[in-house]
């Protein structure tokens, strides 16, 4: 995969995706064994949002490869609380550093930043809109216990604001998946998230109960429901602590049924779930790094 910039997973291809995978898998035999890959490489973290998965995973992919990190901090103790706009603070770091990891909770700001500088930037997250190299890692776990292809997905939870969702429902219209979104009809999918998936030619179904098509599924994808996206509180409230799932809600999945959670959760997955042999979630936050890894190796 040859990209200047990865700011959303539209832009990858299957070729584009297997062959990250391909790398990652390399990477996750020997994470050490690949030190002097990349000597001397600086990556530079610019969060403007909380992380920690995302982050971490970032730095110990480039660190893995043999180079290291310049950290922005956190958005108050940087020059953007004095006003500073994004696209200074990219032409800035962009002096420092080999490429950019970028977190900003504007939609679009991953976009607007590539605009401004030559090395590569990676969208880690850009508000309600998308998130390529965590559905990357996904897809590396999907592949791991379910298989890419004659695949039949359930993505469950905050569907309107979830960016995970966003990048990995277009990511699979690669490949040959059932996509079941289950939701209350307040969290839907966005109106051009459907469009996109419906002109690619997916099979998309749309659910308020998970019970219609638990049995179905051979990986249930669960999201939070992000407190922090929604513009009106009393709309957060009328939807939180819906779609919880439990071992007993599990009673009449596939035994091979693949559970992920892009991760934090709070109470959509009950405890009792880690270990079963369905929880992947806890592999789906380790596989961050040799995915990333190989990620980078492409573009730096």
């Amino acid at each position: 995969m040859r990209h200047d910039h990865l700011i959303g997973a539209k832009q990858l291809s299957r070729a584009d995706i297997e062959s990250v995978l391909d790398r990652a898998a390399e990477f996750d035999a020997d994470p050490t064994a690949f030190a002097d890959a990349h000597p001397d490489a600086l990556l530079a973290l610019c969060f403007f949002e909380p992380s920690t998965r995302t982050k971490m995973s970032f730095e110990t992919a480039i660190k893995r490869l043999g180079g290291d990190t310049v950290d922005m901090g956190t958005v108050e103790s940087s020059s953007v609380k004095k006003g500073e706009s994004l696209a200074d603070t990219m032409r800035v770091v962009e002096g420092y550093a080999d490429g950019i990891v970028l977190r900003h909770p504007s939609e679009g700001a991953a976009r607007l930043a590539a605009e401004f500088v030559d090395v590569p930037v990676v969208n880690a997250g850009d508000g309600a809109g998308q998130h390529p190299s965590q559905t990357l890692l996904d897809l590396y776990t999907i592949r791991e216990n379910a298989g890419l292809d004659d695949l039949t997905v359930g993505v469950m939870g905050d569907l309107k604001y979830g960016r995970t969702v966003h990048s990995l429902a277009g990511a699979l219209t690669n490949f040959d998946a059932r996509m079941h979104f289950i939701s209350p009809d307040s969290l839907r999918l966005p109106r051009n998230v459907r469009f996109d998936l419906h002109e690619s030619g997916a099979v998309v179904k749309e659910h308020t109960d998970l019970d219609a098509v638990l049995e179905e599924l051979d990986v249930l994808y669960v999201t939070r429901i992000q407190r922090e996206r929604f513009p009106d509180e009393s709309e957060y409230r009328a939807v939180a602590g819906e779609y919880r799932i439990d071992a007993e809600t599990l009673n009449d999945a596939r035994d091979d049924l693949t559970v992920m959670h892009p991760l934090p959760r709070v109470d959509e997955i009950a405890p009792d779930i880690d270990d079963t042999d369905h929880a992947r979630y806890f592999e789906q936050a380790h596989n961050g790094v040799p995915v990333r890894m190989a990620l980078l190796d492409s573009m730096l």
